[in-house]
């Protein structure tokens, strides 16, 4: 798992599936607003002119000297919700990230957001 201290240092790195495909780039993470831990991060993917950013959740991250391993495969992350890489996630969209990946979604007891960016 990311560390929350090194958030801002992985950004840009490449982001790899569990064979050591190439998904993107790390754009973002994510917080979990109740634990303040790394649980979400934005990949860059697709051509210059049709860039987008894509979810993937953070757990069982293996981290590398210039790459960041997710684990969940290529196929799943590039179908995953994604935004415009000039747009912000809008609270009704984050519960379609968790159920993408099967993922239970834990809005807190007033109904606040569960991710924050970092």
């Amino acid at each position: 798992m990311i560390q929350a201290a090194d958030i801002r240092e992985w950004r840009d790195r490449r982001v790899i599936d569990p064979k050591g495909h190439k998904i993107g780039v790390l754009e973002a993470v994510y917080v979990d607003t109740t634990t303040d831990e790394p649980a979400v991060a934005t990949v860059r993917t697709g051509a210059l002119a049709r860039r987008r950013l894509v979810f993937v959740p953070l757990d069982d991250t293996t981290l590398g000297p210039d790459y960041l391993k997710v684990s969940y495969p290529r196929s799943m992350v590039r179908r995953a919700p994604s935004m415009g890489t000039d747009d912000v996630l809008p609270a009704e969209r984050e519960e379609a990230i968790f159920q993408h990946y099967g993922k239970p979604y834990q809005p807190g007891a007033g109904g606040e957001r569960q991710l924050a960016r970092r």
